[in-house]
């Protein structure tokens, strides 16, 4: 029989990532709550990545909506991957923001806690549109330009106004707005969120705080929850070697996991752990097997620090 998990602790959309490509079929998200629910979790997150995908997620809402009430599973973050949020293009950035409010309205319906984006790509012209990637790497990043036109503070006050609107609209529905670091992204550390933070001045803006992602960016995980932890209430845990951006299970990489559940604590955290391992970048084996041995591994350090 198979164990229920704590539903504290979620299983994030990157497992069928890994298991079926960047962005899975949204035709077939049935078959991934399905997959996630088998393992044991209780709650998961559920993505819509750009336009399209993120169009006929939302049109399966009700085929979505009842697997979830049958399997009594919980989305408490719904994923509206939009990097054109932030395009300097006026035509591109009001098209994203109308699907962020169609996101906003998913999530509301499956009763999530929240929505969650990539934190803000700068104004990068790419050889073709913003390639569909969940991380914005070296060699992406070497076929980008940025326009000589841009002006950098004119720019910034139209993101930070785009921002504080995506937050409001967010907030009409009840939700957070986490950011969550990446490569080739804004506010992909601890200081870059908070000089965003400070500016958008919202209180509904959340840094969802990705361990891996910050660790191979030479974070000191324990300091930065001590710095972030009023803007904390949700966690993407995976392992890193810090060489390069990967998503390990916990254990096979070199984040000191009992000094962070420590941090943790004292940090006075009381929000959700999604597990976020895998991604073609990882080298992790039978996937099933590493999002069920992290769960036990995450209980056993809250079992042990209390």
């Amino acid at each position: 029989m198979t164990e229920t998990f704590d539903k504290n602790i979620v299983c994030c959309f990157l497992y069928p990532i890994s298991k079926y490509g960047y962005p899975p079929p949204a035709k077939d998200m049935v078959k991934h709550i399905r997959e996630m629910s088998e393992m044991g979790f209780r709650s998961i997150e559920l993505e819509g990545i750009r336009k399209d995908h993120l169009l006929e997620v939302v049109s399966r809402k009700d085929e979505i909506k009842s697997v979830l009430e049958e399997l009594e599973l919980e989305v408490p973050y719904f994923c509206t991957v939009l990097p054109g949020l932030s395009s300097p293009d006026a035509s591109v950035k009001q098209e994203n923001i109308e699907l962020f409010r169609k996101g906003c309205e998913m999530a509301q319906a499956l009763g999530s806690k929240g929505v969650l984006d990539n934190g803000p790509l700068p104004p990068w012209i790419f050889p073709d549109d913003i390639p569909v990637a969940r991380h914005y790497d070296a060699e992406v990043l070497g076929k980008a330009r940025i326009s000589e036109h841009i002006d950098w503070d004119v720019y910034w006050k139209g993101l930070v106004a785009t921002m504080q609107e995506l937050c409001d609209i967010a907030a009409d529905h009840g939700l957070t707005y986490q950011i969550h670091p990446a490569d080739g992204v804004l506010a992909s550390n601890t200081d870059g969120f908070l000089y965003l933070a400070e500016h958008v001045n919202r209180s509904n803006l959340r840094f969802n705080f990705d361990t891996a992602n910050l660790f191979v960016r030479k974070e000191n995980l324990q300091l930065a929850l001590l710095r972030l932890s009023k803007y904390i209430d949700y966690i993407h845990i995976s392992d890193n070697r810090g060489h390069r951006t990967e998503h390990l299970p916990i254990g096979k990489g070199s984040i000191e996991w009992d000094t962070f559940f420590k941090t943790l604590k004292q940090a006075n955290f009381d929000g959700l752990i999604g597990i976020d391992v895998g991604g073609s970048e990882s080298e992790v084996g039978n996937l099933e097997e590493a999002y069920i041995d992290t769960y036990h591994k995450i209980k056993h350090y809250q079992d042990e620090i209390g």
